[in-house]
């Protein structure tokens, strides 16, 4: 029998993946196979696998007698909303989904594609590991894959979605990627298992309460979104797509929209309280500010002081980055700081304006935050955003004080264009707390000294904290009505459209890791 005349017969072979008992396994766990996660992902009929037959070399351990097609991964590319991705997806029905060295290399050959023709990379990891059979050539593989995902960074958008185990060397290509998505159960990441940490420290865990979805989301700050089931997870990946260019030399699409930018933001004062401590959602500013009210938050479960995410305003697809007065009175801390200085650089390398919304008390004071590096992590915000020369608009909704205010998209920091509503408070600290170290000495002699220092509150707030003294200085340049603010960041966005920013001759800066 010819090649011509088995072809069909060995497609077949390679297209049932472990076997149907390995399959019904897969099913059993809650699990899809790795080519039904790619026909959730792509748009139907667009998928276009590439080295099918593919298989392992080893000849050690028995492995000879097993030389199963795909070797573990499916590879490929196709379309998503019309847009190509570069795809690879792991296959647990085969060896575990276990790497070794061909696998490695499949993944390797589809990251180049992905960075030579500028489209989206998508990994599906759903994998045992480093194929212990294979030894260093398993190894090997994974630093190719690394090199890779460090070389596209900034390139092309890169995902990883983990429906699976992802243990030991196989973490760090998610980690390297731009954004991680895990499923409620089933989804897996930690550097050592359960069974290695009761081994060497004596501590008992179970799979999820090390390296759950949970864990990874809330906690870590690892995994940026997270899901019920895998097809809710697909559908959003297609979600986070439709807001990310191709790569970095073109700019994200605008669409249509029937929201238009001169809308009225009318109940806004009725959201946003006068009393500058009173808490208040910023969800409740953002879903009116943007187009239909579409959000994408980003790491929605962790340091949520500091909300993140995509949207679009008059069409145009937007980094918002907000202070969350609901969560610890929107202070910054450490993990709010390296949050938004992840979000804000990838905008950065990929076109995005930065629209952000400040309502802050300033950083987080305490021992524990300087213990643990408050000033470096604080850095990496500051670095970020005065890195960053995509567009820059800002709001100061109510209060920026002290070095929060200069953080979040100052002036100072080459914020292009910054507003503040008439109730913004900006100084060095709140009211309250400089004029008790200004007026120390007349307010503990005082016989009324509840009044007056009720009294030189509002002296200072009316003369030092207002935003007219930054308007006046230019650091502001303009004091808008809270309604008007859709208005006013839409036609910023307009104006700012074919910013160029020149930046200086050098290998890469070094932030503040």
């Amino acid at each position: 029998m010819t090649l011509h005349e088995d072809l069909n017969h060995l497609m077949a072979q390679a297209m049932s993946g472990g076997g149907k008992e390995a399959i019904d396994r897969q099913h059993a766990r809650g699990k899809k196979t790795a080519r039904e996660r790619i026909d959730l992902l792509v748009d139907p009929g667009s998928f276009h696998e590439i080295d099918l037959f593919v298989t392992h070399r080893s000849n050690q351990f028995g492995m000879e007698k097993h030389r199963p097609f795909t070797d573990g991964v499916i590879t490929g590319w196709g379309k998503v909303d019309g847009k190509t991705v570069y795809l690879y997806s792991q296959d647990f029905t085969i060896m575990g989904g276990s790497l070794g060295e061909a696998h490695g290399l499949k993944i390797a050959k589809i990251m180049d594609l992905a960075y030579q023709n500028g489209a989206p990379l998508i990994a599906i990891n759903d994998s045992g590991g480093a194929r212990i059979q294979e030894g260093v050539d398993a190894l090997a593989a994974y630093g190719e894959i690394f090199y890779r995902n460090m070389r596209a960074s900034g390139v092309i958008p890169q995902i990883s979605i983990i429906l699976g185990p992802c243990a030991g060397g196989a973490v760090y290509s998610p980690a390297i990627t731009d954004f991680i998505f895990m499923t409620e159960e089933n989804s897996y990441m930690f550097i050592t298992g359960p069974e290695v940490i009761k081994a060497v420290t004596g501590e008992e865990v179970d799979f999820a309460t090390l390296g759950g979805a949970k864990v990874h989301t809330a906690q870590s700050g690892v995994a940026h979104f997270t899901e019920p089931d895998e097809e809710r997870l697909m559908t959003k990946v297609r979600w986070l797509l439709s807001y990310l260019p191709s790569n970095n030399l073109t700019p994200p699409d605008i669409q249509a929209t029937e929201d238009p930018p001169t809308r009225l933001l009318e109940d806004i004062s009725e959201i946003v309280p006068d009393v500058p401590h009173k808490p208040y959602d910023i969800h409740q500013v953002i879903e009116r500010l943007v187009d239909q009210g579409e959000f994408l938050e980003v790491q929605e479960a962790f340091a949520q002081n500091l909300v993140v995410g995509f949207a679009r305003i008059d069409g145009q697809p937007v980094g918002i980055v907000a202070n969350q007065p609901a969560v610890l009175a929107g202070v910054l801390d450490i993990d709010a700081s390296d949050k938004g200085a992840r979000f804000i650089r990838f905008c950065d390398a990929f076109h995005i304006p930065l629209v952000t919304l400040v309502d802050t008390p300033g950083f987080l004071p305490g021992v524990d935050q300087e213990y643990h590096g408050v000033i470096r992590h604080g850095a990496k915000l500051i670095f970020a955003y005065a890195e960053a020369t995509v567009p820059k608009v800002s709001v100061i909704l109510r209060k920026a004080y002290g070095g929060a205010y200069i953080v979040m998209s100052s002036k100072h920091l080459r914020g292009d264009i910054n507003f503040a509503w008439p109730t913004a408070e900006i100084a060095v600290m709140g009211p309250e707390g400089a004029v008790r170290i200004i007026y120390r000495k007349e307010l503990s002699s005082a016989d009324n000294t509840q009044q007056l220092e009720t009294a030189l509150i509002e002296q200072y707030r009316a003369e030092l904290a207002t935003p007219l003294v930054a308007a006046s200085r230019g650091y502001l340049d303009a004091i808008i009505q809270p309604q008007e603010t859709r208005l006013k960041i839409a036609a910023a966005l307009e104006v700012l459209k074919e910013k160029r920013a020149p930046t200086p001759a050098r290998k890469h800066t070094n932030l503040p890791l």
